[in-house]
């Protein structure tokens, strides 16, 4: 695995070549190759689903660590595969945003999908005891999961590159996540779960949205038709704040089962500030705030949801 001189956002601008490498990877590149500030897509909707098995019935906790451990195993896992085929494609060749490990040369194909593999390995380890445990059937669950994060990106016909990750967003990180994690516990599915998981996968799916509109420009000219690409920037816009509204108006559905779920409105302040920094125009690297308030936004519902529903 090989490291260059200090990489830029910018993919391969600025880098120089990838065979000239001099240094090992370093572990703090890949902690940032696997995207932090998205993992709360993958770590909101086991709360909120363990939270929902608490209020439905009770709590089995090693299951409930254990769908957590596959969560965060597939999220990284498709950052990696992410980041490995849009770097093999050229992709990445320009682009705003933290810097990726392939484009920038910082390390080797191989070595992110190899890292790619080890996160979804790690995820399907867990999964084959939760499976074990529970019901065969979430070994069909579990690869539909490892199939939807690998092929976003990678493989001959990325879904991701015509415009529908972000369905696969709301049914994976929202219904599949918040569903299965209470299902762990309750061996059912219950209304309430179902209903929390929607706003879950709102937020999970805005999170995508201001991504691909910060990234419309360089996708369109990479030939990456992602949705924002697809439906252009003004609309895009408003898709993200339907996300995050439509999120919040669910609130009010949760609270009939759980009148305390009421507390998640509190979340609004946060969300203020992203909101309008989209609907008001931002572009490029202010997209860039943008993305990072809407993964706190996306913590601090998540947090506050489950803490309502549990109460």
């Amino acid at each position: 695995m090989s490291r260059n001189a200090a990489p830029t956002s910018h993919g391969s601008h600025g880098a120089p070549e990838r065979g000239r490498a001099s240094q090992v990877t370093s572990a703090r590149d890949w902690v940032a190759g696997a995207r932090p500030r998205t993992l709360a897509a993958a770590v909101v909707p086991v709360v909120v689903g363990t939270a929902v098995a608490a209020a439905d019935g009770s709590v089995i906790w090693w299951r409930s660590l254990y769908a957590l451990i596959v969560a965060l195993g597939i999220q990284i896992g498709t950052n990696y595969a992410n980041d490995y085929a849009d770097g093999v494609r050229g992709t990445d060749a320009e682009r705003l945003g933290p810097v990726r490990l392939v484009a920038a040369g910082i390390a080797t194909p191989r070595s992110v999908k190899a890292a790619s593999f080890c996160a979804f390995g790690v995820a399907g380890v867990a999964g084959l005891v939760l499976a074990l445990v529970t019901t065969p059937w979430l070994l069909v669950v579990g690869a539909a999961c490892f199939a939807a994060g690998w092929f976003y990106s990678a493989g001959p016909r990325p879904y991701g590159y015509a415009g529908f990750g972000e369905i696969f967003v709301f049914v994976f990180f929202g219904l599949v996540a918040v569903i299965g994690t209470a299902y762990l516990s309750l061996g059912r599915i219950t209304a309430l779960a179902v209903v929390a998981a929607v706003p879950v996968g709102l937020l999970a799916t805005a999170l995508l949205v201001v991504n691909n509109l910060r990234d419309i420009d360089t996708d369109r000219r990479a030939g990456k038709n992602t949705l924002a690409v697809r439906i252009g920037a003004v609309v895009t816009r408003w898709l993200y704040a339907t996300c995050v509204m439509s999120a919040f108006a669910l609130v009010v559905v949760i609270a009939f089962w759980r009148p305390v779920a009421l507390v998640a409105l509190l979340a609004v302040v946060p969300a203020l500030p992203p909101v309008r920094r989209v609907l008001g125009g931002a572009e490029g690297r202010d997209l860039i705030t943008a993305l990072v308030g809407t993964g706190m936004l996306q913590l601090a519902f998540g947090a506050l949801l489950a803490l309502g529903i549990v109460l």
